[in-house]
């Protein structure tokens, strides 16, 4: 079957190793369902996958790609939860949690195998291209806010870096529960989108917000973390749930964080619960994801080339026929 592929690890020159080609296709185990794809998209993790992060190179080739929608062997139409072993399900019951294409083949190819647990239902309401965008990003933005920030309706929330997956994510989800959204970027045009999607206000990176929030969703990493914690109230909380700039701030701000009571959690992904509760609040509300642009999956090269430059708003999504 043909599939978008690691072949090789490369740290400095990533999309070196990508491969477009024919792959094995999955077969048959207990406890696993095989889903035709139908629309895939992108994530960072896929760029680092390249580079050998989460990716041994004993596992190569890796097929890439964590999200999916498609149809299962059945008919029905599915949305994949890309978390692999967090229930036991499909897999021993001692196994490490790890998301596809750290141990298993991934989503960007005709077919893909999961355990059949990680299978939910789509619903009807999205298409295969918007459901295929929910289960990293979204779902990592929806955990973030709703879970580890702990925000309600009023509060007040700074996404750092308007265009980023997760970051778009936030925006919107966060404009439909009733936050009041800040958002940052180093693009006009991007600032301008940011606000167009919700934000009561999209400012240059590092400026200085017209008021301090209760939360901030952080995914920049080093390039921004000092001006993350800056921007908290009080006893405010910084999640964060990736690192594009680089896990190494110049300042850590450690002095702000113990005397103004501040709260710094981690985040990864979501839950299968809280990806059910994710589609429903999509179907429910007409929360759509924001889409940069859908691509068939033999231009999957220009897609990473996108998401490389940063130059994508949204999510960009691989379809197959």
């Amino acid at each position: 079957m043909f599939a978008v592929y690691a072949a090789r690890i490369d740290r400095d020159q990533p999309l070196s190793g990508l491969e477009l080609g024919e792959r094995p296709a999955p077969e048959a185990r207990p406890g696993w369902s095989t889903v035709t794809v139908k629309a895939a998209s992108l994530n960072h993790h896929d760029l680092w996958s390249l580079r050998g992060v989460g990716l041994a190179e004993d596992k190569l080739p890796m097929i890439l790609g964590c999200d999916a929608a498609g149809v299962d062997e059945d008919g029905n139409e599915v949305v994949l939860h890309s978390v692999i072993g967090q229930s036991g399900h499909g897999v021993g019951p001692k196994e490490p949690r790890s998301i596809l294409t750290e141990r298993y083949q991934g989503t960007f190819a005709e077919q893909v195998s999961v355990p059949t647990w990680n299978i939910l239902p789509k619903p009807k309401e999205l298409s295969f291209e918007e459901a295929a965008c929910l289960p990293t990003a979204w779902l990592t933005a929806y955990r973030m806010l709703f879970t580890n920030a702990g925000v309600r309706p009023g509060d007040s929330v700074l996404v750092q870096g308007a265009g980023g997956g997760v970051a778009t994510a936030a925006i919107v989800l966060g404009k439909a529960a009733g936050l009041r959204v800040f958002a940052t970027s180093r693009d006009e045009a991007k600032r301008k989108r940011a606000v167009e999607l919700g934000a009561v206000e999209a400012l240059e990176s590092g400026a200085r917000l017209p008021q301090r929030v209760d939360a901030v969703i952080e995914t920049v990493g080093a390039a921004t973390w000092s001006h993350s914690v800056k921007s908290l109230k009080p006893g405010g909380t910084l999640v964060i749930s990736g690192a594009t700039s680089g896990d190494r701030p110049s300042h850590a701000e450690l002095t702000r964080i113990f005397f103004l009571e501040l709260k710094v959690v981690g985040s990864t992904m979501g839950t299968k619960d809280e990806l059910e509760d994710l589609l429903a609040f999509c179907a429910a509300t007409g929360v759509r994801p924001v889409i940069d642009e859908v691509m068939p999956m033999d231009r999957a090269r220009e897609g990473f080339e996108r998401l490389a430059s940063g130059e994508q708003f949204g999510k960009v999504v691989l379809t197959n026929p």
